[in-house]
C-alpha cells in the first residue's frame, strides 16, 4: 500500500479497470448487475446481486474489508467486517464505470432473462 493508505483504504491506488475484473477474465466472460471497488487495492468486482458476487469473494480471499460503489452518482463505502455503510475519502479516479455502459452490463453480454440469474 502507498503512503496514502489508512484503515484499509488507499486513496492513491486506481481501479483495476472499468468492469468486474473476474467476470472479464472468465471463459466465457461474465456479466454483472453493479460494480464495487476495493478501497485497499482497486480491484473492481461485481455486487452481491450479480450472479458471481466477485466483490465479496475478493474481500474474503484478500482480507480487504472496505469497498466503494463504482456506479455513477454513488460515493458510498461499505465495511464487510462491521456490515455498515459509511462516508469515506475521495479515491483516485476514475470514480465509476463509464456512464455510457449499461447496468446490468456490459452491453451485449447480459442475457435476456437476466432477472432469473440474480441474487435478491
Amino acid at each position: 500500500m502507498s503512503d496514502n493508505a489508512v484503515d484499509g483504504i488507499d486513496t492513491a491506488v486506481p481501479p483495476s479497470g472499468t468492469g468486474c475484473a473476474d467476470c472479464v477474465a472468465a471463459d466465457p466472460p461474465g456479466w454483472w448487475v453493479h460494480l464495487r471497488r476495493c478501497a485497499a487495492c482497486g480491484h473492481i468486482g461485481c455486487c452481491d446481486t450479480s450472479p458471481e458476487q466477485h466483490a465479496t469473494r475478493h474481500s474474503e480471499l484478500s482480507g480487504h474489508a472496505v469497498i466503494r460503489s463504482f456506479e455513477p452518482g454513488e460515493d458510498w463505502f461499505y465495511d464487510y467486517e462491521t456490515g455498515q455503510p459509511f462516508d469515506g475519502p475521495v479515491l483516485a479516479p476514475p470514480y465509476c464505470r463509464p456512464e455510457e455502459e449499461t447496468a446490468p452490463g456490459p452491453y451485449g453480454r447480459v442475457p435476456p432473462d437476466w432477472m432469473e440469474h440474480i441474487h435478491r
